[in-house]
């Protein structure tokens, strides 16, 4: 492999006990799992791929709402995603004068493996369904609309964003 344009991180992970407790509660190790497979991993991506991406590209990581705003039963993975997308805004930083772009879609409610771990996921995305201003949740198709947007040229001068992909879920109240 010679070249890469557009590496995709899309993993996320936390031991059970510490994702369903308090956030204050979460132990050490499992503060540090969450922290290392969800957002050092897509730090290591980039380094990786930075070698490969001579021409430039972007780098894209998925997020959620539930980093910036308190997301009933989201626990532990909202520090841990605004972690990550504080790491976008770096990584975009340092590597813009390489023509590498760097982003995080951030999708509303999606049934997930991932989010099949979260209690009362069923709840919170009919909850996310009503209180959005198009009264539907974003598809993978919609993500993936997104993506190829934010990776093609007409998109050539954005980087560092956090993208919402939630029909308007998180610009309300």
């Amino acid at each position: 492999m010679g070249r890469l344009d557009i590496p995709l991180h899309s993993i996320a992970f936390a031991p059970r006990e510490d994702l369903h407790g308090r956030v204050v509660d979460s132990s050490a190790e499992g503060f540090a799992t969450a922290m290392v497979i969800s957002v050092h991993s897509f730090l290591r991506l980039i380094r990786r791929a930075e070698p490969l991406m001579a021409a430039g590209g972007t780098c894209m990581s998925v997020s959620f709402f539930g980093s910036s705003r308190v997301v009933e039963h989201y626990n532990l993975m909202g520090p841990v995603k605004a972690a990550l997308e504080s790491a976008v805004r770096y990584s975009a930083a340092e590597l813009g004068d390489k023509n590498i772009r760097v982003h995080a879609l951030s999708p509303g409610p999606l049934a997930t493996r991932a989010a099949s771990g979260i209690d009362h996921f069923d709840e919170l995305m009919a909850a996310a369904a009503r209180r959005a201003p198009t009264h539907q949740l974003a598809t993978i198709a919609d993500i993936g609309a997104m993506a190829a947007f934010l990776a093609s040229p007409e998109a050539r001068n954005l980087t560092g964003g956090i993208h919402a992909i939630d029909g308007g879920y998180s610009i309300t109240a």
